[in-house]
């Protein structure tokens, strides 16, 4: 399958968008320099990740796309 599968690209959403709110880096906005990515990256005990990214689409802060991506780690 291709990733991301745009029929789950918003499963998580309501629980990620709570933890970049919350824990995210101060997002800066200058002309012409700022924030263009935010990375989540969630580990649990069974060696679960789920990586979330956004990313800024074409320099507009109206325009983000989100990825997220989930595996287990291999020990």
């Amino acid at each position: 399958s291709q990733l991301p599968d745009p029929a789950i690209e918003d499963q998580g959403r309501d629980y990620i968008r709570p933890i970049l709110n919350k824990y995210a880096a101060v997002c800066v906005r200058c002309p012409g320099y700022g924030t263009r990515t935010n990375t989540v990256i969630l580990i649990d005990s069974e060696g679960e990740v789920t990586f979330t990214e956004r990313n800024m689409i074409n320099a507009d802060v109206n325009q983000w796309k989100t990825s997220t991506y989930e595996f287990k780690l291999q020990i």
